[in-house]
Formats: C-alpha cells, structure tokens, sequence
C-alpha cells in the first residue's frame, strides 16, 4: 500500500493529477480511516476543481486527526475557498487550542476576519495579542491597516516606544513605522507621516532591493515577444469565461472588480496570478520568452488547457464568467487577445499621483512591488505602465476598454453601467451595490470595498505635495492623464 501511496504522490508532483487521484480513491477503500489519504485526495481534488470532493475528504481526515496543523490548515483552505465562513472561523479556533500562546493562529484569524468584513471582531483579537506580544511590530501594522486611530488610542504610545527600542529588527522597523504613518494621518499629524514612511520604505527596501535593469528587461522581452502574433484561428477560449480588469496597485481595480463581481453571472477570482504564470510556463520567462508569432499552434492550445486547468480552483461552476484582477496580466495582452475570444479586458487609470501616495504608504507581501520604496522609482514604473497600455491601444484597437477612478467615484452608476458593458455583460442594479455583497475580500482595498463609493481618495496627494517632490520632479513633463 505504501508503495502505491508514493506512486500517487509522485504522479501528483509531476502533474498528474487525474492519475494520482485515481489511486488515492483506490486506495481508500483499502484504508479508509488513514488521514493521509484523505488530506491528499482532498489536496489533489482542490487542483482539480472539485469542490465538494475537497471539502468531504478534508472534513474526514480532520475527524480522524483533528491535532494536526497541516491538516487544519489545508481544511481552512478548503472551507475559506467555499464561503463556509462559520466552518473557518472554528477550525482557526482549533488551531488556536493547539497552542494558545503561538501567535500565528491567532493574527491569521484576524486577518481572515478582516477580509470578511468583520472588522469589529478582528480589532478585539488583535488588541489582545498586542497586550499579550507587545513587541511583535507587525500586529500594529495589521490593526493600523483596517481601524481609523483615534489620538488618545493607546496604541500610539506603545507603538512609539516599541520605534525606539534598541533591539527592533529591520523587519519590526519597517511594520511599526508603516503602523505609526497611518496613526500620525488618522490623527491628523500630516507632517509626521512621511517621516515614518521614509523610515518604513528604507526598511523594506533594505529587506528587499529593486532590480529596475531585471523589471525593464522583463517587460521589453516580454512586449517583444509578442511582435506580430496574429489570433488563433479555432481558439475557443477558457470556460469560464475570462474578464481581466487590470492597472497598477492602488488604482481602483479592487472597486472595479467588485462591481463586476456583483453581477448574477460573475465570480471574483482576485488576484488569480495564473495567466502569466502559464504564458512563463509554456513560452519562456520574462526576458527569455521565445517570439510567439514562431509557435506552432498546438503550443498556443497547450497554453489555453494549462490556464484552463490552473483556474478551476478560482471558479464557480454556477457563474459563466470568471474576473481576474492579477497587476501584471496586462503585460500579455497580445497573447490573451490571440488566444482568448471570448475574454474581456478592462484596464483602470487614476490619477498618477494619487497611486504614488498609495504605494508609497502601503506594505506590500515581501519580494513584491520592490519598486514601491522609492517615489522616483514609481513614477518611472506608472510611465513604463503606461506605455505598455499605449501598446496595446494602438496594436488591439476596440479589445479593451479604459476606466478612470475619478469618473467612477465622481459618477458611479453611468460608469459602472460601462464597466458592466464592457465586461460584456447585461446591467443589473446590484452591480451598485457590490459594498453589500458579503464574501472575503483578500486585497488591500477590503475595507473600502466594504462601503460605498467615496470621493475622499481623489486627490489625496495634495496634502502632501512637498512630500511628493521626488515623485513629481521625476514625472518631468509628462502629462498627468
């Protein structure tokens, strides 16, 4: 048995997963009651696309071995994936009575509570853990994000003193003084917010350093790649269908696919991540990527099963259509165009300095968004953005449409009516009402995706207009929109 185990697993690592499955379910009739299969079967069904096989065989192996955190982990996973929002909250609660001092279960219920919405219970646990790891920065930075600080928050206090504390990592530096910005802007100490800002980005850019020769490099190899790549005459496209909604990080995509997502007939898949990551997979990576208008088309078809494939665990069977809201996606338009007619492309703009502001006061997961530290280095990054979009504009015209985050705050229903129309869609009233719609919501917008549509965001950036000098001087004489 144990060797038909390894085999299954073995098939599974190489991609077979049809065949690994195969063996599993054979095997379960042999061993029903061996957690490890279950956990496996149900791993395996989640690459597959098959929910309710997931959710049973996950819910039997933590019956069987209900102390195990991988398995609870993976169960989370699987209940989170599905919506089973009670089920998640008591499997974290599990993890939690494994070990009631780690920290880890404890902040990633919090979070997982943030990104349902439930703000209120997330701000009680992670006061909590603060009393309790009053030195851990980034359970300030996790609170600071999702709560307006009021000035006689006593976290201030604690926040600053931990600042200064002589054995503050680079890594603690960088969270408390992101936490203690957001704090000095909650109450209304504009003039101390970039002070802690610069402090923050230095950290995390020392953490981790930007490479502009390596993003260059990929973006011109990647654009010129894609030189003279005509469609695929039978290409059908993905099931569901795809929408891309697509732009930089803080531009409004979050609020777009939301309102897209909101329609009868839409599933929000987030930050998929997977188109690119095919493209990489099947045509070569970044600057290596082979010229497409030279591949045979058989590899174009390998291409549209392996994304297939890659988004059955993003998709609703019930919903035909399928958002996609992945930042760098827009960089192979030309290949989504030639292989997916039946895929929608919406691209959203705002205002250059207004995203400046954003990056620069937001963390973002380690290793990404590198360029973020430095306010010249995202004013050539929004450029070459743009640049990129230029491209497409004049090589696809007609296959995508443009959005700006001032239009829609300023006019939400006219220009959601577009977004919908655009997304290919019929209108349908609750697409206003996205801010209703429940769900996780796992960006750094989910707090403002949970109200209605405001105009407080729009020019932000004038607040802090001497601040915003490195930017400003590096965008020169380019127009502002």
């Amino acid at each position: 048995m144990k060797t038909t185990y390894d085999k299954a697993l073995a098939l599974a690592r190489d991609g077979n997963d049809l065949q690994a499955a195969a063996l599993l379910d054979g095997l379960l009739l042999q061993a029903p009651n061996l957690p490890e299969i279950h956990y496996q079967r149900a791993r395996i069904a989640a690459r597959l696309g098959d929910q309710d096989k997931r959710l049973s065989a996950i819910d039997r192996a933590v019956a069987l071995r209900p102390s195990e955190q991988a398995i609870l982990t993976e169960a989370i996973a699987a209940h989170s994936a599905a919506g089973n929002h009670e089920t998640v909250l008591s499997l974290y609660d599990k993890q939690i009575a494994l070990d009631p001092k780690a920290i880890k279960p404890q902040a990633e219920k919090a979070l997982y509570l943030q990104t349902a919405g439930q703000f209120d219970e997330s701000e009680k646990l992670l006061r909590k853990l603060q009393k309790k790891h009053p030195y851990d920065a980034e359970l300030y930075r996790m609170l600071a994000t999702t709560i307006r600080i009021k000035p006689n928050d006593p976290m201030i206090g604690a926040m600053r003193r931990l600042a200064n504390h002589p054995r503050l990592s680079a890594t603690g530096r960088m969270h408390i003084n992101f936490a203690l910005a957001k704090a000095m802007e909650d109450t209304k100490n504009t003039s101390k917010v970039f002070p802690h800002l610069r402090l923050a980005n230095k950290a995390q850019a020392d953490l981790w350093p930007d490479d502009p020769e390596v993003r260059k490099a990929e973006r011109d190899g990647v654009l010129k790649a894609q030189d003279g790549l005509r469609p695929l005459q039978d290409a059908k496209g993905t099931d569901p269908a795809l929408i891309f909604v697509t732009g930089l990080p803080r531009s409004g995509t979050t609020l777009v696919e939301q309102i897209i997502a909101s329609h009868s007939r839409v599933h929000a898949g987030g930050e998929m991540a997977t188109a690119l990551r095919c493209a990489y997979a099947s045509f070569g990576t970044g600057a290596d990527m082979r010229p497409l208008a030279e591949e045979p088309s058989e590899h174009f078809k390998a291409f549209i099963g392996l994304l297939g494939r890659a988004n059955v665990p993003f998709v609703d069977q019930t919903k035909p259509c399928l958002t996609d809201k992945s930042i760098m996606a827009f960089m192979i338009y030309g290949l989504l165009h030639a292989t997916l007619p039946n895929a929608r492309f919406i691209v959203v703009h705002r205002d250059p300095r207004d995203i400046a502001l954003s990056i620069y006061k937001n963390h973002f997961k380690g290793g990404t968004h590198r360029y973020a530290n430095d306010l010249a280095t995202i004013a050539e990054v929004i450029k070459a953005f743009r640049q990129v979009i230029s491209h497409w504009r004049d090589t696809l015209p007609d296959r995508f449409a443009e959005v700006r985050y001032e239009d829609l705050v300023s006019d939400p229903e006219l220009q959601s009516r577009r977004v919908i129309e655009a997304a290919g869609l019929e209108w349908e009233d609750e697409c206003l009402n996205f801010h209703e719609k429940g769900g996780t919501v796992k960006t750094l917008s989910l707090h403002q995706v949970r109200q209605p549509i405001y105009k407080s965001s729009t020019a932000a950036w004038r607040r802090y207009e001497t601040e915003m000098q490195p930017f400003i001087d590096a965008w020169g004489d380019t127009p502002w929109d």
